[in-house]
């Protein structure tokens, strides 16, 4: 899909426009003046820029997709176990959180250490780049603190106090004027990024808030609890819209689909829900797992969900029909992490197993077991082009395959 950006009155706005009928052999030109007819937005000054974007959209369909990938670097990342790694948008950099409390920042195509994030207390539990821009990195630790960092000098912008227990989640909007923390505390805060002063304190849960998400407009924000519900919260007002209740054991992980208009959620329950995001009602169950459900998402296009358990197995289910499409079996231990590439046609995931696999999106079959560390894998990534991948472990290191 793409994102129109335009200004009514004073306010700016954004409207999304999916393309999921394009295919390779679509006539662009074509596609773009019919979605022109009901797009008052798409004016004729702008139509020679949606059609390039369209096309370049096009071309990455078209990309073929037997490529095979090998370990390219084993980094030795940190005396002590990871606990997270991620990649800026275009997958030049990425950064690992460890119990060492340090985050550290690397060059993906050297492999070289850029800057060690030094500063925090304890364990750096959660990390993220403001993508898509990638010039911000924020640590959440379990010294209740959140730092804001320069990707490019890894000097720390601000510290963000006032959580008054591990901070675990955390989330910049895709605006990156806001960071939201989720905290063992039970509540979220929503921070200013340039400012580093604390916005909003979203109180509501009963127990520990471990999943939040923005969704794409950033003007609303999910969090997960082990209190087993998800609060869908306006973020302007700090208060809650609606409260998602239904499932029977901790909330393990939770996603607004692409278009903010669902949203899923995995529980300890061994069950995946769907609801609808803007009225917050219950639209159906995703069962089949005979264990916990550790994580879930979308794919980019919100077509397509998949869950990860601690059956060791992982399922794809059709958004729209709510039928499980395919299984992906072949693990022989829990899969604590799963996500979809960019394309949305191969499935990434991660197991106590010590290996990372690649599964067909469509069909289920396990297309490659990415082999290489010597302890469990718990995170793993994509870069935007989806044609690298890190994996963290146990093992205190990182792989970069591509």
């Amino acid at each position: 899909g793409i994102i129109l950006e335009y200004v009514e009155g004073d306010e700016s706005k954004t409207k999304s426009i999916d393309l999921l009928n394009l295919r390779p052999d679509t006539d662009v030109t074509a596609l773009v003046e019919e979605i022109q007819k009901g797009e008052p937005l798409i004016t004729a000054s702008c139509m020679e820029h949606v059609i390039y974007l369209v096309q370049r959209l096009q071309q990455k369909l078209g990309e073929q997709e037997d490529h095979k990938f090998s370990i390219f670097k084993v980094l030795r990342t940190h005396i002590l176990p990871l606990t997270n790694v991620a990649f800026n948008k275009s997958g030049s950099r990425f950064i690992t959180g460890s119990y060492d409390r340090t985050c550290k920042l690397w060059d993906t195509a050297s492999g070289e250490e850029l800057h060690t994030l030094k500063g925090h207390e304890n364990v750096v539990y959660a990390i993220a780049f403001n993508n898509p821009y990638g010039d911000k990195i924020a640590t959440g630790s379990f010294d209740k603190t959140c730092k804001l960092w320069s990707a490019e000098t890894g000097k720390c912008y601000h510290t963000l106090r006032g959580h008054t227990a591990e901070i675990v989640c955390l989330s910049f909007n895709l605006q990156s004027t806001l960071l939201a923390t989720g905290s063992m505390d039970s509540t979220a805060k929503l921070w200013d990024v340039e400012k580093g002063e604390e916005v909003a304190t979203l109180h509501g849960h009963s127990a520990e808030v471990i999943a939040l998400a923005f969704n794409t407009t950033g003007d609303k924000i999910i969090t997960g609890s082990f209190d087993q519900t998800v609060a869908i919260w306006d973020v302007g007002t700090g208060r809650i819209i609606h409260t998602l209740i239904g499932h029977r054991g901790e909330i393990s992980s939770t996603q607004f689909n692409w278009d903010s208009s669902l949203i899923v959620t995995g529980s300890m329950d061994k069950t995946c829900m769907l609801w609808d995001a803007m009225t917050g009602t219950h639209i159906a169950t995703l069962t089949g797992h005979r264990d916990k459900v550790l994580d879930v998402c979308f794919d980019f296009t919100g077509q397509r969900i998949a869950t990860a358990s601690g059956d060791g197995s992982a399922r794809v289910y059709n958004a729209e029909t709510k039928e499980c499409i395919a299984k992906l079996e072949g693990h022989g231990g829990e899969i604590s992490r799963i996500c979809f590439n960019p394309k949305g046609n191969l499935i990434l995931t991660a197991s106590s197993d010590k290996t990372a696999r690649l599964w067909d999106a469509a069909t289920g079959h396990c297309l490659q077991v990415l082999k290489g560390h010597t302890d469990e894998i718990f995170s793993c990534a994509f870069n935007y082009e989806g044609n690298k991948i890190i994996t963290g472990s146990k093992d205190n290191s990182c792989c970069i395959w591509h």
